[in-house]
């Protein structure tokens, strides 16, 4: 079935039924991911059903490769929920190789991957995890016999796509800090050649992963990105601008100790060492665990970390940053907190004379 521009809205209901009875899934599970990855991308609802039959053709084939990790965005894998994991696996991508969670080990796995690399050139894609270590010819990272620089240039050359996955495949992450004993670097770095999306943080966040496979299978390309090859309907706002605490940061109101009352009441952890105010990330809308909470949420700072050199550039973790950019532009932390309240006080004296006047004038008419 395919879906036209001038179809009428009424008859999307009976063509998400069609797919997802094609897809062996629910209709309410099926149109819950449509229209929860529509809003993701920021797409009006009448894509839904653009996206559902992007759906419903051939599963892309998709290889995860791990390299300097700590598994840690396979552990946000394997713990996603719109859609889960087996949904992914089973219905959505055709996952041929994945070291965690595939069944084939040893020769038979290093099959299925070069399988999909030699037979679907230029239609696969690839899942990047972890960094990949230059230094003394690569020997840090070796997976059969094979470092990762030459497993990443072989396989990630002949992709549609890599989707580089978390800080340390995006940016080279916490290997990458000084002084970088192992060469670590970016996927973008070893396989310059190739069409690379970032998707940083600790974990990624495995729903703008999904995004951005179904903008592709929806429109033929990947997602627009920023001078970073991030994807800019993930990472195009400031976590500082969607905080659930900016209020307190706009009233100058900041937690000063772990613990106090302060923190108790959900202020601003500006002065605790928060990065938000740097940091591009859609953490505070579409959260972790189901939509459940994201750190600031649950009372500690952002740490900043889906920015490049994070680690070196944006520490000591616990100490904030020294201005804060597109509040006063210069004003720091301090400064914002004494204007506010020397401009609410102007502000009540002005009234108070506004209401002078207007009463004496009241009074002489």
């Amino acid at each position: 079935m395919k879906f036209k521009s001038d179809d009428s809205l009424n008859d999307v209901p009976d063509l998400i039924e069609s797919i997802a009875r094609e897809k062996g899934l629910s209709r309410r599970d099926f149109m819950k991911f449509c229209t929860g990855m529509a809003a993701l991308l920021s797409l009006p609802a009448t894509f839904i059903p653009k996206i559902a039959e992007a759906m419903t053709g051939k599963k892309p084939y998709l290889v995860w490769l791990e390299f300097q990790d700590c598994a840690g965005d396979t552990e946000a894998l394997l713990r996603a929920t719109k859609p889960t994991v087996g949904d992914i696996i089973l219905d959505i991508f055709s996952v041929d190789y994945h070291e965690t969670i595939m069944a084939p080990a040893g020769d038979q796995a290093t099959k299925s991957l070069m399988d999909v690399v030699n037979n679907h050139k230029g239609e696969y894609f690839v899942v990047v995890e972890g960094a990949i270590p230059m230094a003394d010819d690569g020997v840090y990272c070796c997976i059969g016999g094979k470092s990762s620089v030459d497993i990443a240039r072989e396989v990630c050359g002949s992709a549609a796509a890599v989707l580089a996955v978390g800080t340390c495949s995006a940016y080279g992450g916490l290997p990458a800090a000084s002084p970088n004993p192992t060469g670590a670097v970016s996927v973008s770095e070893v396989v310059p050649g190739a069409t690379v999306i970032n998707l940083p943080g600790c974990p990624v966040n495995v729903e703008n992963l999904t995004a951005c496979i179904v903008h592709y299978l929806t429109f033929g390309r990947l997602p627009q990105v920023d001078k970073f090859k991030r994807p800019l309907f993930a990472y195009g706002k400031r976590i500082h601008d969607n905080c659930e605490r900016r209020g307190h940061f706009d009233a100058g109101q900041y937690v000063q100790k772990w613990g106090d009352e302060a923190h108790r009441q959900g202020w601003c952890l500006y002065e605790m060492g928060c990065k938000g105010p740097e940091t591009y990330h859609n953490c505070p809308t579409v959260k972790y665990n189901e939509g459940t909470s994201w750190p600031v949420q649950a009372g500690h700072g952002c740490i900043g970390c889906a920015e490049p050199n994070f680690w070196d550039s944006m520490g000591p973790i616990y100490k904030r940053l020294p201005n804060v950019p597109g509040f006063g532009v210069e004003k720091t932390a301090d400064k914002v907190g004494a204007g506010l309240a020397v401009a609410t006080a102007a502000g009540l004296a002005l009234h108070g004379i506004g209401k002078a006047v207007s009463s004496k004038k009241e009074d002489k008419e």
